[in-house]
């Protein structure tokens, strides 16, 4: 029975660089090299980044895709790489168009590609506006082992190539992806590894993506199950890692003469590549799943890094009000790209309490970031004077003299400016448009208010747990929430409990359901009412405020794209 030892690449690569995504795959061939293996995988579009969107409409980027994958056997050659069978995503284009594209590598050549077949049009996926489809069907035998390619959302549709390579026979399918994070993905993801693994009647080795990509994030989860769907391998989330398993396969099976309909079948044989003697490897890596709060605060981190780093940031500065979004935030950061890249500002008004000046000190004090205090009274009252400003009017001053005063020092230091808004508030426009909403990036921008609490609960018990200082004050937490832009005031007077508005926003916003679906999940029709004209009414808050991670199956944005200008309205029916 062959034995071939598989690689898999779960690379950070970085869209747009296609000269240092390069040098990513080679680092990446070595090391499964030096681990002796025989493939190695490497993710969807990892030499271009994903996803590109309209730079693959650009002929300029697409030639230049081309050209790097055109080098890349040469160099894996030259670095004496050039027996590894490389498996790579690229950007490519033909005469037909751009082609979502995998290239099959061996001994300084291409040997075959394989075109993406299913493009999805949902969500934050738009590949039916920027790439042509394939039909093709490569099969290599490579050591006596029959491979098969496919390419992310081929193994999410039923049928196509995965029905058709079952018809053929295979001995091992090689899945490229590009698969974003939504919580509790990974299950579903191994779930449906497991069930197209069977239909195929062959293991599936599947590569997965790492890392942020604007308000994407990548979580990797690659995994390798045999034919039956039992996992022999999986990758730990969110960390650049490369999963190293032996297969013990069928091989050297009767070409079929099988031609499924609607399909190019190709097949390849790789000479002169014999089966290795060596030792076995180590053995195999199944990671433990991380729990809920574990892995959105990764996710969370990761998303903010990237973007940070990827977009040529050093530092980045927030607002510190004493209240529970701005400790998160401020967390997250600190956690991200270590205290001495966060600087956080405390800008008290009148109406500021003690105890918020106080917990803002001791957030400060607990993470060690960079902290400074610059009051906005006065600031606020030549406006307020010199405008005649009161109620609604005055309290968004506030919030506007605090978003001037960081965008002014983000102009002078060159620190990005984080927004710490969640989502709830963003759902139903509880936030000033120029004041609060101001920044580059919203961390939390797809974080409901509950689950603000819940991670920070859970981020300071594994701070006690690993005997370190928990980062956010207690009294952050348990307080009322406030915006404190008047005497007094809560966010209960604005807003209903917010328990049952991330309710109503879970069935509104993420299911789309409507009032009378509403009703009989048990809602009042007043809340409803009230909850559904806030939201309809925050649509143009939503469009000018900064991206942030999607953690959500419906993040605002490139998931949920409403017109602004709409009169349709829920209403009791």
């Amino acid at each position: 029975m062959p034995q071939l030892r598989l690689a898999l690449a779960q690379v950070n690569p970085c869209v747009g660089d296609l000269s240092g995504n390069s040098r990513l795959v080679l680092e990446w061939c070595r090391r499964a090299a030096d681990a002796n293996a025989d493939v190695v995988l490497l993710p969807e579009m990892a030499l271009t980044g994903y996803p590109v969107e309209d730079l693959a409409l650009r002929e300029s980027f697409s030639t230049a895709s081309r050209r790097a994958l055109d080098a890349l056997p040469g160099a894996l050659a030259d670095a004496g790489l050039g027996e590894l069978l490389v498996v790579v995503g690229y950007l490519d284009a033909d005469e037909v168009g751009p082609r979502n594209a995998a290239a099959i590598i061996h001994r300084g050549a291409v040997v075959d590609r394989y075109y993406k077949h299913h493009l999805p049009n949902y969500g934050v996926f738009d590949e039916f506006r920027y790439f042509h489809a394939g039909d093709d069907l490569p099969v290599i035998r490579y050591r006596g082992v029959d491979l098969g390619v496919v390419i992310c959302e081929d193994i999410w549709q039923d049928g196509g190539p995965v029905a058709a390579y079952s018809e053929i026979g295979l001995d091992l399918m090689l899945c490229l992806n590009g698969s974003p994070y939504e919580r509790a993905k990974d299950d579903v993801r191994g779930e449906l590894v497991a069930a197209r693994a069977r239909e195929a009647g062959a293991p599936i080795a599947y590569v997965n993506l790492v890392g942020g990509q604007d308000e994407l994030v990548f979580d990797g989860d690659s995994m390798v199950v045999d034919a039956a769907g039992v996992v022999l391998a999986r990758a730990p989330q969110f960390v650049d890692h490369l999963l190293v398993l032996d297969l013990d396969l069928p091989g050297d099976r009767s070409p079929s003469d099988a031609r499924p309909a609607g399909f190019e079948v190709r097949r390849t044989t790789i000479e002169g590549a014999p089966a290795v003697e060596r030792a076995p490897c180590a053995g195999p890596c199944i990671a433990e799943p991380l729990s809920d709060e574990a892995e959105v605060w990764q996710a969370l981190v990761t998303g903010l890094g990237d973007y940070v780093r990827k977009n040529g940031f050093r530092s980045v500065i927030l607002g510190l009000s004493g209240g529970i979004d701005s400790a998160v935030v401020a967390t997250l950061a600190v956690d991200a790209l270590g205290a001495d890249a966060v600087y956080g500002v405390s800008m008290p008004s009148k109406y500021s309490s003690e105890h918020s000046r106080h917990d803002a000190d001791d957030l400060a004090e607990r993470t060690g970031l960079h902290y400074r205090v610059e009051p906005i009274t006065d600031m606020v009252a030549a406006f307020v004077e010199q405008l005649q400003l009161s109620g609604l009017a005055e309290e968004n001053v506030q919030a506007r003299c605090r978003g001037m005063a960081l965008m002014s020092l983000s102009n002078r230091d060159g620190h990005l400016v984080l927004a710490t808004g969640n989502k709830s508030e963003l759902a139903v426009g509880y936030s000033t448009i120029y004041g609060d909403a101001v920044g580059g990036f919203a961390p939390i921008k797809d974080v409901p208010k509950t689950l603000v609490w819940r991670l920070a609960r859970w981020r300071n018990e594994q701070a006690a747990k690993n005997g370190e200082t928990p980062p956010i004050p207690p009294s952050s937490i348990e307080k009322p929430p406030s915006a404190e832009l008047r005497p007094g005031q809560l966010d209960s007077d604005s807003l209903p409990d917010y328990t049952l508005l991330d309710d109503v926003l879970d069935d509104y916003v993420e299911s789309d359901r409507g009032f009378a679906d509403l009703v009989r999940a048990g809602f009042d029709p007043v809340v409803i009412e009230n909850i559904v004209r806030m939201v309809d009414r925050a649509e143009y808050k939503r469009r000018q405020y900064p991206p942030g991670t999607k953690i959500s199956l419906k993040a605002f944005g490139r998931d949920r794209r409403l017109p602004i200008t709409n009169s349709w309205r829920e209403r009791r029916p």
